[in-house]
């Protein structure tokens, strides 16, 4: 059994994606945030530059008229009339003692630092220094930094408060536009939705206006009714060839039926026409389930499994032809099926066909299971590469050679299982034999015999 089997194909992975609406939304938050937060960087950046320029320029052009005036009069220290900054100059001789209160000073070169001290309170404050040093005096010029640090605390303190406050209403703009923007897409959506398993859909384009929501609720008007052409053709074409295929089956069927009434018929004519009869009833029952699911449509009736079963090996054996290969049946009867013989027929029909046309010698064994059916063989088994194309339209396995099939009959099981709630599974044998296992598992849709046997 080749092209049959291996289990069914994993589900795509379903990657995580945002609703369009929430894009939306954290696009706007994103970008109120950001803009609000550069604004903040840079507002703050040139504060601190201006400031800092600023505060250079003042201390240098105080310092520099401190010394002027300290030179114009060496007997007194001169005043400056600044707020905020405060004055010292040291002769020669007075070096030492700068050394000894103020060795950080001594230290400096000229030009202007920024100092951080500790107060009597214990707290720190900050400060900036202009030092300007000549080989007999030496000038240092404090500006008391508390006040700028305390207003740049509170600047920042603003800053941040209107970046929460714009994010905010980033967030609130970007809610109101995407409830806007997704409002049409919505809509359609919900129409769309209505729509659901109605022949004859409704069009959209007229509820939408000229926009980009109408263009593509034009084009899906347009797809719809090409679609629902395309479907009308495809049931009209089964229906038709329905019909056309059941008249000469009948007729078949007829002309087999009374040639089998004759008691004259030798055993070899019997076994023949008996041969004939059972290939009818597969086309028909083939014709019928491909008509239900062309219309999407399950059957009426229950059907035994053991019954169905024992049919399709008879029906194989008679077209073995002297291959070396044995049809047998195990398990306990009684399990009955909610669904058509027809369906049940198609689908365990093609698990056995697949089974007794890949096995060239040994057995094939149909194993009844409470609630399921296994069809095992003693084929070449299962390869990677039939696993993966299992159950796809038109795929042949590596072990079809030559043989005739068109790779669709796994097809229409794993359609049938769809319609009627079954599962189909196709695995190697476990027993450390050649060969593979096809599972079909009714699941809720069996239920044991009671009474006289369903057919």
């Amino acid at each position: 059994m080749a092209a049959t089997d291996g289990a069914a194909p994993p589900p795509r992975s379903r990657r995580f994606r945002r609703r369009l609406r929430t894009r939306i939304i954290l696009s706007f938050l994103l970008l109120g945030t950001g803009l609000t937060a550069l604004f903040a960087f840079l507002t703050d950046y040139s504060r601190q530059r201006v400031e800092s320029q600023l505060v250079e320029d003042v201390m240098n052009k105080n310092i520099d008229e401190f010394a002027r005036l300290y030179y114009l009069d060496p007997s007194r220290n001169p005043e400056l009339p600044v707020q905020q900054m405060r004055a010292w100059v040291y002769p020669a001789d007075r070096f030492d003692r700068v050394r000894q209160e103020y060795p950080e000073w001594a230290r400096l070169p000229n030009g202007n630092h920024t100092i951080t001290n500790i107060g009597p309170d214990g707290e720190s404050f900050p400060y900036r220094l202009a030092v300007r040093k000549t080989p007999d005096t030496w000038f240092f010029l404090a500006y008391d930094m508390s006040q700028a640090t305390r207003g740049e605390a509170q600047l920042k303190r603003a800053l941040i408060a209107s970046i929460l406050l714009f994010s905010a209403l980033s967030l609130l703009i970007g809610w109101w536009s995407a409830s806007r923007v997704m409002r049409p897409v919505t809509d359609l959506a919900a129409r769309l939705r209505a729509y659901r398993g109605s022949s004859q859909p409704k069009r959209l384009a007229t509820h939408f206006p000229e926009d980009e929501v109408g263009q593509l609720a034009e084009a899906l008007d347009d797809y719809s009714i090409r679609l629902t052409e395309v479907v009308q053709r495809d049931r009209e074409f089964n229906a038709d060839v329905s019909h056309e295929l059941r008249t000469p089956l009948a007729v078949i069927k007829g002309a087999v039926e009374l040639l089998l009434s004759r008691p004259e018929l030798d055993e070899r004519t019997r076994a023949r026409l008996q041969r004939i009869q059972r290939a009818e009833q597969q086309c028909s029952d083939l014709i019928g389930s491909l008509l239900l699911l062309s219309r999407n449509e399950r059957g009426q009736g229950r059907s035994d499994v053991a019954k169905v079963a024992e049919q399709l090996l008879d029906s194989h054996r008679a077209q073995l032809g002297g291959k070396p290969l044995e049809l047998r049946l195990e398990g306990e009867p009684g399990v009955v099926v909610v669904a058509p013989e027809a369906a049940l027929s198609v689908a365990l029909g093609n698990l056995v066909g697949n089974a007794v046309k890949y096995t060239p010698q040994g057995e094939v064994v149909v194993r009844l299971l409470s609630d399921a059916v296994e069809v095992v063989d003693s084929g070449p088994g299962l390869s990677e590469e039939d696993a993966a194309g299992l159950f796809r339209r038109g795929y042949r396995g590596t072990h079809a050679g030559h043989s005739q099939g068109a790779g669709i009959g796994l097809s229409i099981v794993s359609r049938l299982c769809d319609l009627y709630g079954w599962e189909v599974s196709v695995r190697p044998r476990t027993d450390g034999e050649h060969g593979v296992v096809a599972a079909l598992a009714f699941g809720p849709s069996a239920e044991p015999e009671t009474g006289d046997a369903a057919g």
